[in-house]
């Protein structure tokens, strides 16, 4: 069956196009009896209105697109849950891409955006990323951009972010209020500003409450902070350099499990020989024994500001409007489990 029209709905009833159209759109200058039948009809022909027609009228597309650099990731798709709840309500629909962590893959798929002519556009940057000209482009064309976690602070664009170096800081304080003295860190890749500054959190606690930074303690996550084999890899080098450390602050829970997984492997109890505390308050945090200690990250919170902020944004420019760009900084917490003394 071929998709109806407002021209077969207005020839069915002996009608103007104009008044079918107006009739849908509720016109208080159709009559109620004429609505009725219109919207009765068009609901027996499975009528859809012409997205695209109405796209180039309204210059609206009514969709938004979304780069993560995972998907199968909890915090990401917490993140998920929250932008396209709010997406909905608002009559927008998400374009979900996943960079894999790659920044040409990442600048090939913000411009499949722009060819798509989205309303606006959010993203947290791939690790790869230390070049900013692509974003600064999407700025410099006037199109509404979001950041969120994983960010570039010198493009000016609205942000969506936790501090990182004060989570980071609590978790260290944690280790160290628990009787940790030797106390190393897991951090993320050196680009992104969420891992640097969960470093420097880290290294901050250690240098106020007067325990020497040593850099021979902080091991990178060269393959990604979200992988479990990294966690696992560096949890066995960390047995053979040092028998000394008894605390670790990890950049993501997934690490911290893998971390856990080698050191039950190897024999070494935790928190008795080791305390451990992650970052992000996966599901599986609270389900492994011992449950792992670790810092909540609000992705579903931080997803619906990110929606909220980009919609703002969007109607601004729709009324050519200016708006100025605006950073949210979400709340963290602390969540004790049995991975810390």
């Amino acid at each position: 069956m071929k998709q109806a029209t407002l021209k077969d709905i207005a020839e069915q009833l002996n009608l103007s196009i104009t008044t079918v159209s107006k009739a849908l759109k509720g016109y208080p200058d159709v009559s109620k009896k004429t609505r009725a039948m219109v919207k009765e009809l068009a609901t027996t022909l499975n009528y859809k209105p012409n997205a695209f027609a109405v796209n180039l009228r309204t210059k609206e597309s009514k969709t938004i697109g979304l780069i993560i650099p995972v998907i199968v990731h909890h915090f990401f798709s917490n993140v998920i849950r929250g932008i396209v709840a709010q997406a909905e309500k608002k009559g927008y629909l998400v374009i979900i891409l996943q960079s894999n962590e790659s920044y040409e893959l990442e600048k090939k798929q913000l411009d499949l955006l722009m060819s798509q002519r989205v309303d606006g556009i959010i993203i947290s940057l791939a690790n790869g990323t230390a070049d900013f000209k692509h974003l600064n482009t999407i700025i410099a064309q006037n199109k509404p951009l979001v950041m969120f976690d994983k960010i570039a602070k010198v493009v000016q664009c609205s942000k969506v972010i936790i501090d990182d170096r004060k989570a980071a800081y609590m978790a260290t304080q944690h280790l160290i209020d628990t009787g940790c003295k030797r106390i190393a860190h897991f951090r993320g890749a050196l680009l992104p500003q969420n891992s640097i500054d969960r470093f420097l959190g880290y290294k901050k606690a250690l240098i106020d409450n007067g325990f020497p930074y040593d850099p021979s303690l902080v091991y990178i996550c060269e393959c990604g902070d979200m992988s479990f084999e990294e966690g696992q890899k560096n949890a066995k080098q960390l047995l053979e350099d040092h028998n000394d450390v008894d605390g670790i602050f990890i950049n993501t829970d997934l690490v911290a499990i893998g971390a856990m997984t080698e050191f039950s492997k190897q024999g070494v109890k935790i928190p008795e020989d080791i305390s451990i505390v992650g970052f992000s308050n996966w599901f599986m945090s609270s389900v492994i024994s011992p449950g792992l200690t670790t810092i909540d990250q609000p992705g579903y919170d931080m997803g619906k500001s990110a929606f909220k902020q980009l919609f703002k944004e969007i109607k601004a420019k729709k009324k050519n409007k200016p708006f100025t760009p605006k950073t949210v900084t979400l709340e963290t917490a602390l969540v004790k489990r049995d991975s810390t003394k």
